[in-house]
């Protein structure tokens, strides 16, 4: 049985565990709702550009003098996977959740006998997928230095993926992200970001919704201005759906741990009540067995 110091020293500490907690709850929780804000800001924009995009696109004849971002390299052999995490953990299940996704996606494609590669967007899913999949990571981008999340970010991303995607390195870009749908909810989220995907009905519908509207220059100048800040946007808007979905995370998991930092301490105070009435009465046995001794 713990002693009744073992005792009042752990119910210190797990008191002081609670005061972290709750501090870190309060934290995410003042956050949370400026990332939202702009996650939900973010979203028409994005959801916008790609309705402009499937409007142009159904418009041309994809051939070898289309963009590459959109025609692709003519091969899917070669697969990148654009894993986007936190700098910080402490946010429940946030990180392992993406990585799942994207574990999930990989194997799948080189059950096919497509060659995977990653390409991580912060740190803490480095470590499982370089275990996993070793030698197969080719950048990480450290985002430890940015506080709040803007579009030059995504923007200096988007340009050294279209680097090594004219360079030849891969053939498609899947990009894993969190989407943010409440402080309780996460939703692990794969979007294809190049070459672009066009649904097969996307064109007959920006066709009937937009069928008054001329482009001038013509629609292959613009897409060829446009795919590249297609890419950009989408990577904004997952960097801040994530920027969202670690404070959501991170107050819900704080929250949990203080309740349970709670319910430890009374279970303790429990526990050092009994072994202290214990001692006392042991302590008394003793005393009054001294008693009629003499």
């Amino acid at each position: 049985m713990p002693s009744l110091k073992s005792l009042k020293v752990r119910i210190t500490s797990v008191k002081s565990t609670q005061k972290i907690t709750k501090a870190m709850k309060m934290v995410a929780a003042a956050k949370l709702r400026r990332a939202q804000q702009a996650a939900e800001a973010g979203r028409p924009y994005a959801e916008r550009l790609s309705a402009v995009m499937a409007s142009l696109a159904s418009k041309v004849t994809v051939g070898p003098q289309s963009p590459k971002l959109l025609a692709g390299t003519g091969s899917d052999q070669v697969h990148l996977l654009v894993v986007a995490t936190s700098e910080r953990g402490l946010a429940g299940a946030f990180n392992t959740n993406i990585v799942r996704a994207a574990r999930k996606t990989a194997d799948a494609l080189i059950a096919e006998g497509k060659t995977v590669k990653f390409y991580l967007i912060g740190k803490k899913g480095r470590a499982v997928i370089s275990r996993l999949y070793p030698g197969k990571i080719v950048h990480q981008v450290d985002q430890s230095h940015i506080k709040n999340v803007a579009f030059s970010d995504a923007h200096e991303v988007s340009e050294d993926l279209i680097q090594r995607y004219a360079a030849g390195e891969f053939d498609v870009a899947h990009l894993f992200f969190a989407k943010f749908q409440s402080a309780l909810v996460q939703e692990p989220t794969e979007l294809q970001i190049i070459p672009v995907p066009l649904a097969a009905d996307s064109g007959a519908a920006a066709q009937g919704a937009s069928a008054a509207v001329e482009y001038e220059p013509d629609e292959e100048a613009i897409l060829a201005e446009l795919l590249p800040r297609n890419v950009a946007v989408q990577l904004f808007r997952a960097m801040l759906e994530n920027a969202a979905s670690e404070q959501g995370s991170r107050m819900t998991a704080m929250d949990n741990a203080t309740r349970n930092a709670g319910d430890m301490i009374n279970r303790l105070t429990i526990q050092y009540n009994r072994t202290r009435q214990a001692a006392i009465t042991t302590e008394l046995v003793e005393i009054i067995s001294g008693a009629e001794a003499l």
